[in-house]
């Protein structure tokens, strides 16, 4: 038996000096190299990352961004040349948008079988040729990618890609690998270097305190979040600071994750709510869209943005408004802005009374959610309302959610009893086909609570599904999924009869792009063995909730096809 010490032990070294857990695969033929590392690592029983395998290349990348959206760890992706590139490129996209680093990988040949004594397999002058190379095709997607450019250079710049992926603003790095390459002889680095983990930059204290004192004269503050409680950190700075001055708090339209306590006094809703024409100063945190369009931002308003990247690249149409950027670290930057606050003293008198304003706001705000759950509940059929409330009702109160719908978003945030932070994920991409793949990989970083994949039918259709089951069955990724099912592409009808409100398909309630294909989508999990209940009654839905929950905290996915009324979810 021989030890080989190529470019597969240097791709597998870098990944251990980048201190990542998984390698997500949905491999081709060219990895015999990164192969023969892992057997060796295992024979060894070597420290290193875990070869994780599954059957469709964008479900390796949505297991990667689940995962590092959970644990802030940033994971690699192994994919088969262009052709897996093109087919995980949706979910690249998303990780790029979502500013999710990771790592993604793919081979090629650069010999195609001309030289003597290799044959890489014929497929590569056939038909896996890249005019550009494999790189060419997500340059536009990932925030660099390049080919390796020898052997002697592939473990560094693996390293500094994904040192690279770390920095602000956080994304996906691409590497094409050649086969050749890989089968060359490395000589790993007499001292490496322990890769240190990314700074974090703060902005200048002067300007902190600059917006320190903004808040403490103003009238009328206010705070937009969007993607503030991704870091559990955040989400308890931004309470801290809601709670010293009495500031309201509302949420993005696009939020990817719950910012702040649906049950705290200072927590308005979500959307554009009409107090912010009103205020003062407005502190948008992480919000790469606090209002659409840009232009109806709150006129009367000093804009503050705190973020570590305010402009996105990956945005045609970003217009901030912002009078003030707080650029560098926004969990560090509002920690340093509670501290200066506290040092400079609040009027406790305004405090008070901003309270019991915005409490008495809240309150309003959660009697008449209860008064629409309260009426969806005395139906029959069940609403995406009824739905949610039956959930908040039947789930535990630690469940993490993972949404892709379209129709019910807005009612899912407005109604779903998402409860603490790091419990309400849905990634702000226009590529649907990604939630169970989120789903599995939020599992697999959080095994000790309940993953809930919400998800609309038309949404469920566009997943890996088969894959995405085999995965969850193979690994032990139990996960619920709960189909808002409203029968069709509800989405593309609305959109179709805004368009033509006098049309002839909006006088006959018809669009042809609503169409899906009618099947019960709970019978799908039967031949892995998973329980699968359609539902159509509300009285049917406690029970059905209840075996579901029971069959996934014992291990085994669960899927609900819960038929909604469709004019109740329209409204």
């Amino acid at each position: 038996m021989k030890n080989y010490m190529d470019g597969g032990e240097a791709i597998v070294e870098a990944f251990r000096r980048l201190d990542i857990d998984y390698v997500m695969a949905s491999p081709g033929s060219e990895w015999g190299s990164v192969w023969e590392a892992f057997a060796r690592q295992a024979k060894e029983r070597s420290k290193g990352p875990e070869y994780l395998s599954c059957a469709h290349e964008t479900l390796a990348v949505n297991l990667a961004m689940g995962y590092t959206a959970f644990t802030g760890r940033m994971q690699a992706v192994m994919l088969h040349t262009g052709v897996g590139l093109l087919q995980g490129s949706m979910g690249i996209d998303a990780a790029n948008r979502a500013g999710l680093p990771m790592v993604v990988v793919s081979g090629e040949s650069q010999t195609y079988s001309e030289q003597g004594g290799f044959e890489p397999g014929p497929q590569w002058h056939g038909v896996l040729s890249v005019v550009g190379g494999p790189s060419s095709l997500v340059d536009r997607i990932t925030k660099w990618s390049q080919p390796v450019s020898s052997p002697h250079t592939l473990h560094e710049q693996l390293i500094r890609a994904g040192e690279m992926a770390q920095r602000s603003p956080p994304g996906p790095v691409y590497m094409s690998i050649p086969i050749e390459t890989m089968l060359h002889g490395w000589t790993p680095p007499q001292n490496p270097r322990k890769v240190p983990p990314a700074p974090k930059p703060a902005p200048p204290s002067t300007d902190i305190e600059a917006v320190a004192d903004m808040l403490l004269t103003s009238k009328a503050p206010a705070i937009v979040a969007e993607s503030i409680g991704r870091d559990p950190a955040g989400y308890a700075a931004t309470i801290e600071l809601a709670d010293l001055l009495a500031i309201p708090v509302s949420e993005c339209r696009w939020l990817d994750f719950t910012n702040f306590p649906k049950d705290h006094p200072m927590y308005q809703g979500m959307g554009e709510p009409e107090y912010l024409h009103d205020s003062d100063v407005v502190l948008t945190l992480r919000a790469r869209a606090p209002w659409t369009p840009p232009s109806a931002k709150p006129a009367k308003a000093k804009i503050v943005n705190i973020d570590e990247t305010p402009f996105r690249p990956h945005m045609v149409h970003q217009s901030l408004q912002a009078d003030i950027f707080l650029e560098g670290d926004a969990v560090a930057t509002l920690k340093s802005l509670v501290a200066v606050i506290r040092e400079k003293g609040v009027d406790a008198a305004v405090v008070a009374s901003r309270f019991r304003k915005w409490s008495a706001a809240h309150d309003n705000l959660v009697a008449g959610k209860k008064s629409l759950e309260h009426a969806s509940l005395a139906k029959n059929t069940i609403t995406p309302v009824g739905l949610c409330a039956m959930l908040g009702n039947i789930l535990p109160d630690d469940s993490v959610y993972i949404d892709e719908t379209i129709t019910h978003r807005p009612i899912i945030v407005r109604h779903l009893a998402f409860q603490g932070p790091q419990s309400f994920f849905s990634v702000p991409s226009g590529g649907l086909g990604q939630g169970l793949g989120l789903a599995l990989g939020t599992k697999l970083a959080m095994r000790d609570r309940l993953v809930v994949s919400v998800i609309g039918d038309g949404s469920f259709m566009y997943n890996p599904v088969v894959q995405s089951l085999a995965l969850s069955k193979h690994r032990d990724l139990p996960v619920l999924i709960v189909i808002f099912n409203n029968g069709g592409y509800s989405a593309m009808r609305k959109e179709h009869h805004t368009y033509y409100p006098d049309g002839v398909a909006a006088e006959h309630n018809t669009s042809v792009g609503h169409t899906i294909t009618d099947l019960d989508y709970s019978e799908l999990g039967s031949p892995f063995g998973f329980y699968g209940c359609r539902v159509d009654k509300l009285s049917d839905l406690p029970a059905a909730l209840k075996k579901a929950r029971q069959e996934v905290e014992g291990g085994t996915t669960a899927i609900l096809n819960v038929i909604l009324d469709d004019a109740a979810g329209s409204n």
